[in-house]
């Protein structure tokens, strides 16, 4: 039986407001870890810090715009002068700005690339000195399976999260002597406000390409993320893990 023990640790989640950042909280809380929550809907996280509270776990709310550098960093210095500390980053902010490449905007490019994997090195750059000094630290972050595979429509978003998974392994190589893990996951389908504005037309369509025959949960991928965030995976780094029910293999 895997534990998953995360007494002791202190966690920072980004895009903690909604669908798998969301869950990702609530998961890593309820296997002991302090929660840093981070989103731009300050509401949001101060709902979901009181129901961690409320359930037994620590939590506090930080309101934040992960493409804001500054923001970010005195984001980062308030939860450690909450905490002490940072043991575990969770990138997960993500947004998508849908277009075909010749329509493209630049703005909706910049935004794009700006929120989903400017944001993570902004904030691996943040935490890495409180990670370097405990020499102990895990950074998970969140991709996605079109990062792998391309997606009509989404060149912005794909780049962005083809990018972040190239930043998981160079950070991996830099900091692994510190015994600092540094993986991603590659979410496929999921069940979240993002998706839920699709058409049930392609919903099922997408069904169709998932071998398990369902779309995933936003849990699915905050278990995963509760795994390489434990000691269990210690051993496990540079690594992109598909959640995807085999839509993408190999």
């Amino acid at each position: 039986m895997v534990s998953m023990n995360l007494e002791g640790r202190v966690a920072l989640v980004t895009g903690a407001s909604q669908g798998i950042g969301h869950a990702c909280a609530l998961t890593l809380a309820r296997h002991g870890a302090s929660i840093a929550v981070a989103a731009r809907n300050q509401q949001k996280l101060e709902e979901l810090a009181a129901a961690i509270t409320a359930s037994g776990g620590k939590a506090v709310a930080f309101p934040l715009d992960v493409a804001d550098e500054d923001q970010v960093k005195s984001a980062v210095k308030a939860v450690i002068s909450q905490f002490g500390k940072v043991d575990i980053l969770v990138n997960n902010a993500g947004i998508t700005r849908d277009q075909l490449v010749m329509r493209m905007k630049r703005a909706d490019w910049d935004s794009v690339l700006a929120t989903n994997l400017t944001s993570a090195y902004l904030c691996i750059q943040s935490v890495i000195p409180s990670m370097l000094k405990q020499r102990w630290g895990r950074i998970i972050n969140i991709t996605s399976i079109f990062g792998q595979m391309g997606q009509a429509g989404q060149a912005n978003y794909a780049a962005s999260k083809a990018g972040l998974i190239g930043l998981t392994m160079a950070i991996a190589r830099e900091v692994a002597s510190r015994n600092i893990t540094s993986n991603a996951i590659a979410p496929g389908f999921i069940e979240t406000s993002m998706t839920a504005a699709l058409s049930d037309e392609f919903k099922q369509a997408a069904v169709k390409q998932i071998p398990l025959g369902r779309v995933g949960s936003p849990e699915d991928i905050a278990n995963a993320v509760a795994f390489l965030a434990s000691d269990e995976a210690s051993y496990i780094t540079g690594h992109v893990l598909n959640v995807n029910g085999g839509m993408l293999m190999g």
